[in-house]
C-alpha cells in the first residue's frame, strides 16, 4: 500500500511539474503534450492525486505518522523530480524498474 502511495504521489507531483511555466519540459511521452496543453484539468488532477495519496498514507498509517510520511514523500520525490527531470534521467523504464523492487521490498518484509 505504501508503494502505490509513493507511486501515486510521484505522478501528482510530475503532472504539477508539468504545469509550471519555469520548468525546463520535454516531451517524450504522449501525455506530457496533453498536460502541457490543458493545464486546468492537469492541475485538478495532480491536486486530486495528491489528496488520494494522502488519504492512502492516513488509512495506512496514523494522523500524524502518515502526515508526516506523506510530506516527507512529497518533499524527497518532488526534489528528485526538479533535479533529473531537465537532466532526462527519469523515463518509463526506469521508473518500471523501480516500482517493481520496492512492491518486491515490500512484499518480503510485509
Amino acid at each position: 500500500m505504501i508503494t502505490i502511495a509513493s507511486l501515486i504521489v510521484f505522478l501528482a507531483f510530475y503532472t504539477l511539474y508539468y504545469t509550471s511555466k519555469r520548468a525546463v519540459l520535454s516531451y517524450d511521452l504522449g501525455f506530457e503534450k496533453w498536460m502541457k496543453k490543458n493545464p486546468k484539468q492537469t492541475k485538478i488532477t495532480g491536486l486530486t492525486l495528491l489528496l488520494l495519496a494522502y488519504s492512502l498514507w492516513l488509512f495506512t498509517q496514523s494522523l500524524g505518522c502518515g502526515t508526516l510520511m506523506f510530506f516527507i514523500q512529497l518533499m524527497t520525490i518532488g526534489s528528485l523530480i526538479i533535479i533529473l527531470k531537465p537532466l532526462k534521467k527519469i523515463n518509463i523504464k526506469v521508473l518500471l524498474a523501480l516500482f517493481i523492487l520496492i512492491a518486491f521490498l515490500e512484499f518480503y518484509y510485509n
